[in-house]
C-alpha cells in the first residue's frame, strides 16, 4: 500500500526520483548506520573502543542485513526511533562489539548527523539541475538578446525589451538563489555530537576530538557547540530554498502568462500524448510551469513549520525533533523537485518572435511613448512633452488612431511636420536600451557553475 503524494500512482512522478531515494527509509538507515560506523572507527583511533570492535560495527553498518518490516513494529511499540535500530545493529554485530555500539552518543545526534550527509547529498543533486537550468536559460538569452518584445508592468505594455533581457532577469536572480545555497551549505550541513545534552560528558576530555574527527571521516564540517536545542542552521539553508522556490514560482508564472493563446510569445516543450484536458482536445496547457508553481507553494508551505521548530524547550525537545525529522525529507524531496522541474521547463522553451512583433504592435505607437518623449524633449520641457504625449495617448486609445497620427493632429504642433526622427522613435526594435549589452554581461556573470 502506498500512502502520500511521494508514492502516489498520480503523483509520484511530480517529484525527483533521485532526491526519493536519498530519503528513502532505506537510505536514512543507512545514513544512520554510516554515522554509528564512524563513529566507532574514530573512536578507536582515539582508544576509546577496542579497534577490533570498530572494525565488526562498521562491517555490519549496512542496512540490507535489517529486517526492516520488523524494525518498524519494533518502533511502534518502543515508542523510540532509534533503540530497535540499535538492538538488531547489537544482533548483527555479535559480542563484544556490540557493547561499543553508539559510545557515548544520544539519538539526536546520529539523527541530525545522518540528515547533514543525506542534505549534503540533496544539495548537490539540487545544483546540478540548477545548473541545467541557468544554462538553457543562458542558451536561450544569448540567442535573442536582440529579439524585441514588449516589457510589462502592471499586466501592461511598458517599453520594448528583448528576449534575452527577459531571461537575463530570471538568470540573475537564480544565481543569486544558488550563491546563497552554496553559502549556507558550508555552515548548514554539521556533524553534530556531544551526547545527552551536548556536554561530551559521556565522551570525557576526548569529546571535541572525536567530533572534530568524525567530521573529518564524514566530510562535513565540525558543529563546533553540539547542541541539540538549536536548528538555526538548517532552518536557514531551509530559508534559502524558500527564496529559491520564489524565484521558481515567478518564472513559471511569467511562461504561464507568455504561453496565454491570446499572447503565444513562448511554449514550453510539447509532445504527441501530453494531453490538456480530457474534454479540450485543443488544450495545450503550460502543464510543466503549473506543476513548477504548485512545488514551489507546497515548498515555501513548509518554511513556517521549519522555523517554528527552532523553538526548543530545555537541552533537548521531541516535539520540535518530531517536526523537523519528519518535515526535512520533504523540503528536501520538494527543494530537489523544483529545481529538476525548473531545468525541464527552461530546457524544453520556445520562443515566438513573429508573436513578439504582433503584440509589440497591438498599442499602435503607444510602446514607445518614453522614446517619443525623449525626442520631443529636444524642442521643449519634459513635462510639455508628457502632457502632449498624454493626450495624444489617449486619443489613440479612444479612437484607434495611430500614436503618429495622434501626436502630429495635437495643437501644441501647430499643423507642423513631426520633429525629425520622431518617426523612427516610434518604432520599438529602435528603442531597445542596453538591453543586448546587460543580457551578455549577466550570462557571462552568472552562468559559470560556482565552485
Amino acid at each position: 500500500m502506498t500512502v502520500g503524494m511521494f508514492e502516489s500512482f498520480v503523483t509520484g512522478h511530480w517529484f525527483s526520483g533521485a532526491a526519493k531515494q536519498l530519503w528513502s527509509d532505506e537510505a536514512t538507515l543507512q545514513a544512520w548506520l554510516d554515522v554509528e560506523a564512524a563513529l566507532a572507527l574514530v573512536q578507536a583511533d582515539l582508544g576509546l573502543v577496542p579497534v577490533e570492535a570498530a572494525r565488526v560495527i562498521a562491517a555490519k553498518a549496512d542496512a540490507r542485513l535489517f529486517d526492516l518490516p520488523r524494525l518498524a513494529e519494533a518502533i511502534a511499540f518502543a515508542q523510540h526511533p532509534l533503540v530497535p535500530v540499535l538492538h538488531q545493529f547489537e544482533a548483527l554485530c555479535g559480542e563484544p562489539a556490540a557493547g561499543y555500539i553508539h559510545w557515548g552518543a544520544t539519538t539526536q545526534n546520529i539523527f541530525d548527523t545522518a540528515a547533514a550527509l543525506q542534505m549534503q547529498r540533496t544539495h548537490r543533486l539540487l545544483v546540478r539541475d540548477l545548473d541545467a537550468a541557468i544554462a538553457a536559460l543562458a542558451r536561450l538569452a544569448l540567442e535573442h538578446r536582440e529579439t524585441p518584445m514588449a516589457g510589462r508592468t502592471h499586466g501592461q505594455h511598458a517599453l520594448p525589451m528583448t528576449v534575452g533581457f527577459k531571461l537575463a532577469g530570471w538568470i540573475d536572480e537564480l544565481g543569486r538563489d544558488r550563491q546563497r545555497l552554496h553559502e549556507r551549505r558550508a555552515t548548514s550541513f554539521v556533524a553534530s555530537m556531544g551526547g545527552a545534552i551536548g556536554t561530551c560528558a559521556a565522551l570525557g576530555p576526548l569529546g571535541g576530538q572525536v567530533q572534530a574527527a568524525l567530521a573529518a571521516r564524514l566530510q562535513l564540517p565540525d558543529g563546533g557547540l553540539a547542541a541539540r536545542a538549536s536548528y538555526d542552521r538548517m532552518s536557514d539553508y531551509a530559508s534559502a530554498l524558500a527564496l529559491l522556490a520564489g524565484t521558481a514560482q515567478k518564472i513559471a508564472q511569467d511562461v504561464v502568462f507568455l504561453q496565454r493563446t491570446e499572447i503565444g510569445e513562448v511554449t514550453e516543450a510539447f509532445h504527441m500524448g501530453k494531453v490538456g484536458s480530457s474534454t479540450m482536445a485543443q488544450k495545450r496547457n503550460p502543464s510543466t510551469a503549473l506543476l513548477l508553481a504548485s512545488l514551489a507553494r507546497m515548498l515555501r508551505a513548509r518554511l513556517p513549520a521549519a522555523l517554528e521548530a527552532m523553538v526548543r524547550m530545555d537541552e533537548g525537545d521531541s516535539s520540535a525533533t518530531n517536526v523537523t525529522d519528519t518535515l526535512l525529507p520533504e523540503i528536501a524531496i520538494l527543494a530537489a523537485s523544483v529545481a529538476q522541474t525548473l531545468a525541464r521547463l527552461a530546457e524544453g522553451l520556445q520562443v515566438h518572435p513573429m508573436a513578439m512583433r504582433r503584440n509589440l504592435d497591438l498599442t499602435r505607437g503607444l510602446i514607445a511613448a518614453e522614446a517619443a518623449m525623449m525626442r520631443l524633449t529636444q524642442g521643449m520641457g519634459r513635462h510639455e512633452a508628457h502632457r502632449l504625449l498624454y493626450e495624444a495617448a489617449q486619443r489613440t486609445h479612444a479612437e484607434g488612431l495611430p500614436f503618429a497620427e495622434a501626436i502630429a493632429a495635437h495643437p501644441a504642433l501647430g499643423g507642423r511636420p513631426l520633429p525629425a526622427g520622431l518617426p523612427q522613435a516610434l518604432e520599438p526594435a529602435g528603442y531597445l536600451g542596453q538591453s543586448a549589452a546587460l543580457t551578455q554581461a549577466v550570462v557571462s556573470r552568472v552562468s559559470p557553475p560556482q565552485a
